[in-house]
Parts: structure tokens; sequence; C-alpha cells
């Protein structure tokens, strides 16, 4: 496929999407890569307009510059985004209490702390990327490690041998002290997904380093 038509059909899935004022988005490809540009209102939308960019077929990468636009100054404090932030965070059943910390700066979130699964990271900025006032999230909770280098790889082959969406027998995985390194090559963007949220969900996995190509 062509830039031009797949740029289209980006800009099509970005108007199509309710959730996003695509209005003052602008949308680049060069070579199957796809840049986005402009502002949004809030960092959720911002969120949603790189996931629905990445479900576009034949998308190869995506460099996302797109920019929080709240007004200046803006109308939220650092400490009133802090306490809404906590609230949250102790309000959510799938995150451990005060296993994630909070730090804002300029409406920006960075999480520290230490939990025991992906999912409980995940759960944490699903839920605080919505807050108002928030301009951007940076995830820096860690995991504990919990087993093997072995049993982790066991884990992961499993998990990929399993799961009917994935076609995996182009995708090498590498274990070292729980850090993953994935290489070799998936026919999308949505298969690339999936492989890294089986792989996450091993235990004992820290970091996942996604050097999977998308042909």
């Amino acid at each position: 496929m062509n830039d031009r038509v797949l740029r289209q059909r980006v800009v099509d899935a970005l108007d199509w999407e309710p959730s996003i004022d695509s209005a003052h988005i602008g949308v680049s490809v060069e070579n199957g890569i796809v840049t986005l540009m402009g502002h949004v209102p809030n960092y959720a939308q911002k969120d949603a307009a790189e996931r629905v960019a990445r479900r576009v077929k034949d998308v190869r990468g995506i460099a996302e510059q797109i920019r929080v636009d709240i007004g200046s100054p803006s109308p939220y404090l650092d400490d009133d985004i802090a306490r809404r932030a906590v609230d949250v965070l102790d309000a959510n059943v799938l995150v451990p209490p005060k296993g994630v910390q909070v730090k804002v700066q300029q409406g920006w979130l960075t999480l520290s702390g230490e939990v025991h699964w992906d999912y409980q990271r995940t759960a944490a900025v699903a839920d605080l990327k919505k807050l108002r006032g928030v301009t951007g999230i940076t995830n820096n909770a860690t995991l504990k490690p919990r087993a093997s280098v072995i049993d982790v790889a066991r884990s992961i082959e499993e998990a990929l041998e399993r799961h009917a969406q994935i076609e995996a027998k182009n995708v090498l995985v590498k274990v070292q002290d729980g850090r993953v390194t994935l290489e070799g090559t998936v026919p999308n963007w949505a298969d690339r997904n999936l492989v890294e949220a089986a792989v996450w969900a091993a235990p004992g996995v820290r970091v996942v380093e996604d050097h999977l190509r998308v042909v």
C-alpha cells in the first residue's frame, strides 16, 4: 500500500473514533511509518489516537508528537491532580495498596513503586490517563522477580503456543534475569501487541525489549 492511501486510512480511522476530537490532529506517512502531530484537550484522547492509528492495517510504526493542550496557565494544580491520582489508585482493586506512588509536575504524572504483575502497572495507568489536567504519564513502577529464567522462558513459550490469534513461529524469545527480548517478525501491529501482552503475563517478567518487525 502506498503512503498516500495509508495516510487517508489513518485519517478516516481517527475521524471515525467517537472518543477523539480529530480536528487538530495531523497525519503524515513515510514508508509505512505514521507521524501523529497537533494537539488534543486531554491525555485520554492522545492515548486513544495512538491506539487507533496502530490498529490500521499496514501501519509499520508510529511517531507520536501530539501534545495535550489544557490552556495556559493550566486550570489544574499539581497538588490537586496528585490527590485525585492517589484516590484513584486507592480505589482500584487491581493495584496493590500503596504499591504505586505518584509524582506530578506541570500535569505530568510519574509513577514509581514495585508490584508483582504487569497488569497491575497497566491498571494504574488505565485509570490515571482519564484524569482532568493530566498532560502525560511516565510509568517507572517496577516488577518484583518471581521465578527462575527457565520457568519464565517455559511460561512464555507455552502462552504463545496456546494463543489462537498469534502466529509465533517467527518469534524468537530470549530471557535473562527477568528481561525478555523479542526478535523476529510478525505480520501486523495487532500480532505484535498480542505477543507483548502474552509475554508480560508470564510470572517473573520485569522488562520487555520488543525488537519485532512488522512485515
